[in-house]
């Protein structure tokens, strides 16, 4: 059995032999939020498939390609749908893009993501940067053998999330009117939607929004020293629970697509000043 680290090699050569194009910044599409792609200049794409040990996406409205392109001027590569442990994947699976991204020269990681708001300032379509995580998932992706190639058996969690990117995120938000608050994400497994008692449990233990993903991401990027910054919209209230409704995957989406040019503005600006 090959080596996570060959795995990784042999991904990157696949994707070295479709396309040289330098991406600086990696960036995570979350559901409903896969428009963001309209707005690159694009130089290349290739399907998940076609890439050696990738997964494929099955969830509704996840493209399921890396797109390289430039995002006005910035050269990015953005992953058009991700995977999710519920899926079936395992974590390794789950995060293995994000091992690739960082083989081929990002500088940065940038992770989109819907949630449910338990926090009861917020409203559906506001947009949440993240500062901090609880991750109540029943896997990890760094269990198992550590290989130092790829980062630390102990990656400290301190600083997690980039400060500066969060400032400026906050700074463009404010000069575009649009309600940004700094929170903190929690995940657990799904696919089923959180109960009443999981929502009132999670606002009790400090969380703001919750979703089914990224935390994986953000942990091995974090383990492999690469910056972070998380963007979370809010697609349904979920605090107090006499706001919470019943909430279909397709109300999520279309909440999501309403509110995705906020986000796609964020974005695009915030790699203008980078």
């Amino acid at each position: 059995m090959t080596s996570l680290y060959d795995q990784i090699a042999e991904a990157v050569a696949f994707i070295r032999s479709k396309t040289d194009f330098q991406a600086r910044t990696g960036i995570i599409l979350g559901t409903g939020l896969g428009n963001l792609t309209d707005d690159v200049t694009v130089e290349a794409e290739i399907k998940y498939p076609e890439i050696p040990h990738f997964a494929r996406s099955t969830v509704q409205s996840h493209k399921g390609k890396l797109v390289f392109g430039r995002l006005g001027k910035h050269p990015v590569v953005v992953m058009a749908g991700r995977f999710h442990y519920y899926e079936g994947w395992t974590m390794q699976q789950v995060t293995f893009p994000v091992r690739v991204l960082k083989f081929l020269g990002i500088e940065r990681l940038v992770i989109t993501n819907v949630s449910g708001g338990v926090n009861p300032h917020l409203r559906a379509g506001d947009l949440v940067v993240v500062r901090d995580h609880i991750n109540l998932l029943p896997e990890h992706p760094l269990r198992g053998e550590n290989d130092e190639r790829l980062g630390p058996r102990f990656p400290d969690m301190l600083h997690t999330y980039d400060k500066a990117l969060r400032d400026r995120a906050i700074a463009i938000a404010k000069n575009n009117s649009i309600r940004l608050t700094e929170g903190v994400y929690s995940a657990m497994q799904g696919p089923n939607l959180e109960t009443p008692a999981e929502y009132q449990m999670l606002r009790h233990l400090g969380s703001d929004c919750t979703g089914m993903s990224s935390i994986p991401e953000v942990l091995v990027a974090r383990h492999m020293g690469l910056p972070v910054m998380m963007l979370s919209l809010i697609s349904n209230v979920a605090y107090p629970l006499s706001a919470i409704r019943e909430t279909t995957v397709e109300e999520v989406i279309a909440t999501a697509q309403a509110a995705e040019p906020k986000l796609r503005l964020l974005i695009r600006e915030l790699l203008k000043e980078i």
